[in-house]
């Protein structure tokens, strides 16, 4: 049975352009060769309000040194947010650059300083390691704050599906380890349950576009270097594992209807405001995962504009 009647007018024409091909371990470096490929050649508009940098920042203990990008706008004379940005790609594809655009929108639009991480990817690099990168940026962002010009009051995390469900698992190691102190989490489409893969019987009207059962299991898989949906998965892997949510900063959630991902993250926001997480959620009927793909529809305006005031709002720019 297809959902394609229930996905809105303005994200439809886009499905029949896309490739067909399943996400395997023969088809991986395909896929990444043709994703860089197709980046290079997307025009990057001017931003004379931003400074963009690449910098290599101290990795965690025994690891590489974790490449980040850097956004500084040139318009602000006193300490503003930091705002450190995970992208995404199923935890075994993207890079801080296919984020690009999105990086600049949020550092030139609200005036804060961005940090791009480009983590190291799945299956080469299984769980920890994305997560520990993660962790070494955020404590570069926050021990360079005075350099950076960024307000130590005014950190906040966030990303888009495998970057949302890292970013959820960094709040949650940052709260643990008490060293940086966050301010708010903004997951888009977060990717946050591995059990999902598990579910019996599945939700017959999700996960048919974009990122499907099929590739939620190959990158859980990846991630965890086992199947996924067993006992003894870490909360630092699948956020929602964690057992306690209580004491996590302030989070946004959005996600589409027909989003795969949507019921996980759902229920992460219920637990969250059972947690007296100060939470909001926004579920956009007819909207697929990677609905972003198509930035003239409604949905993706609509979502953006979300996005951007509930970060504004919650960083005080």
């Amino acid at each position: 049975m297809s959902t394609r009647h229930l996905v809105t007018p303005d994200l439809t024409a886009i499905l029949d352009q896309l490739p067909q091909v399943q996400l395997t371990a023969e088809t991986l470096p395909m896929i990444r060769a043709s994703s860089a490929a197709m980046l290079a050649s997307i025009q990057v508009p001017e931003t004379p309000n931003l400074v963009v940098s690449e910098r290599y920042v101290p990795g965690p203990e025994g690891a590489p040194d974790v490449r980040i990008l850097l956004y500084q706008p040139t318009h602000v004379t006193q300490p503003t947010a930091g705002f450190l940005w995970i992208h995404g790609g199923g935890y075994v594809g993207g890079s801080a650059d296919s984020d690009d655009i999105n990086s600049r929108t949020i550092a030139d639009q609200l005036g804060c300083v961005v940090v791009s991480v480009n983590y190291r990817l799945a299956p080469e690099t299984p769980h920890p390691g994305p997560v520990e990168d993660c962790y070494a940026a955020l404590r570069w962002l926050h021990a360079n704050a005075a350099e950076l010009g960024v307000d130590t009051a005014r950190i906040a995390i966030g990303g888009g599906s495998a970057g949302g469900g890292l970013a959820a698992a960094l709040a949650l190691l940052a709260r643990d380890r008490g060293e940086v102190p966050l301010v708010f989490q903004l997951l888009i489409a977060p990717m946050l349950d591995d059990r999902t893969v598990a579910a019996d019987p599945p939700h017959p009207y999700t996960g048919e576009f974009i990122w499907t059962r099929d590739a939620n299991r190959f990158g859980w898989t990846a991630l965890l270097g086992q199947e996924p949906g067993n006992e003894g998965v870490s909360s630092y892997a699948a956020a929602a594992r964690a057992e306690d949510l209580s004491g996590l900063p302030a989070a946004f959630i959005c996600v589409g209807a027909l989003d795969l991902f949507v019921e996980e993250d759902m229920e992460y926001a219920r637990r969250l405001i059972r947690a007296g997480v100060p939470t909001e959620l926004h579920v956009y009927p007819g909207a697929y995962h990677g609905y972003q793909l198509v930035p003239t529809a409604e949905v993706t305006q609509t979502s953006r504009r979300d996005q951007l005031s509930a970060l504004r709002r919650a960083l005080k720019l």
